[in-house]
């Protein structure tokens, strides 16, 4: 048999939190309402913002694609992770493994790329708010987001194909609750060099090329708010921002925190909790960011609920 085959006929081993149980119930209850708080969040801001006429704009647009990311994103974890964390099956077949790895990375480099795009976008508005819709337009939007999507894609499929070419011995224990290239590349019995450098290079492609294009944006757009001379100008162009910036800060800050941290023992359960929080929890976060700091977005939301309830009553008046 040969070295990889066991781990395609047996499937992967996600030991995950397995080494504490009573954590893993209390996880499980966790996780169950943050999904369906992520799942309510990002669908009820991709219909207000379809349905109502005045979030037909570039931003929203791009939030439309952030919050339909954040539902694919969860959703491509959460279900497998509830039922390793439900019972005392820890396995994944090979093919859900390696559809969960191909997906998580593209998805999630998806993510560090749109924020790039959502961040110019801003800096449009700011900077240059008589070309803002000229420039913005709905054909540059719609290239913007088939290459984000189209690049990711290329990106995993190279990162994770070396990643399931390495020779794994028999190996198929993995140190996670996910099918995670990292986790992947551990339980190799050869040489991982030549992958390791191929995630490092894409990885400054993927994550800290965006994450500078982000920081120069917000540069210049501190530099136009502070020459306006509206207060009231100041205070919508740092509304407008805020949003976004928070959601920048807690993506790429649990990002960056966690890949610096020591290779021990404690920071692998140390990691586990980071990779739960920007995979679990900020895509629930992403949805109340946006709404309470944002006028327009909550009067949509307002309307939405409104239309429901109103054919709600009228169903029920009818029947």
């Amino acid at each position: 048999m040969g070295q990889n085959n066991y781990s395609s006929l047996h499937g992967f081993i996600l030991l995950g939190f397995s080494d504490h149980p009573k954590l893993e119930v209390v996880l499980s209850g966790v996780v169950t309402i943050f999904y369906l708080i992520t799942l309510m969040g990002n669908i009820a801001i991709i219909l207000a913002s379809l349905l109502d006429s005045h979030l037909h704009t570039p931003m929203y647009f791009f939030l439309r694609n952030l919050s339909f990311l954040d539902l694919c994103f969860t959703t491509s974890i959460v279900p497998q992770m509830l039922v390793n964390l439900w019972g005392h099956d820890k396995t994944i077949s090979y093919v859900g493994c390696v559809i969960q790895l191909y997906v998580y990375m593209w998805l999630g480099s998806i993510e560090c790329l749109l924020l790039a795009v959502m961040s110019y976008d801003r800096f449009t508005a700011i900077c240059k708010p008589l070309h803002y819709l000229v420039i913005m337009n709905p054909h540059l939007c719609l290239k913007m987001i088939i290459m984000v999507w189209a690049i990711s894609l290329a990106n995993s499929v190279v990162l994770c194909t070396l990643t399931l070419n390495l020779h794994r011995c028999g190996n198929n224990l993995l140190d996670h609750f996910l099918c995670e290239l990292p986790a992947m590349v551990k339980i190799a019995c050869v040489d991982t060099t030549a992958v390791e450098m191929s995630v490092f290079a894409l990885g400054i492609v993927i994550v800290l090329t965006p994450l500078l294009l982000i920081l120069i944006s917000y540069g210049y757009i501190a530099q136009a708010v502070l020459r306006m001379k509206s207060i009231a100008g100041q205070r919508k162009a740092i509304n407008t921002c805020g949003s976004h910036l928070t959601v920048v800060f807690i993506f790429y800050g649990t990002i960056i925190y966690m890949y610096l941290q020591p290779g021990n023992s404690a920071s692998k359960d140390q990691g586990k909790f980071l990779t739960l929080f920007y995979t679990i929890i900020t895509p629930s976060l992403n949805p109340l960011i946006y709404t309470l700091r944002n006028k327009d977005m909550k009067d949509a939301l307002k309307k939405l609920i409104r239309v429901d309830y109103e054919s709600t009553k009228t169903k029920n008046w009818k029947s």
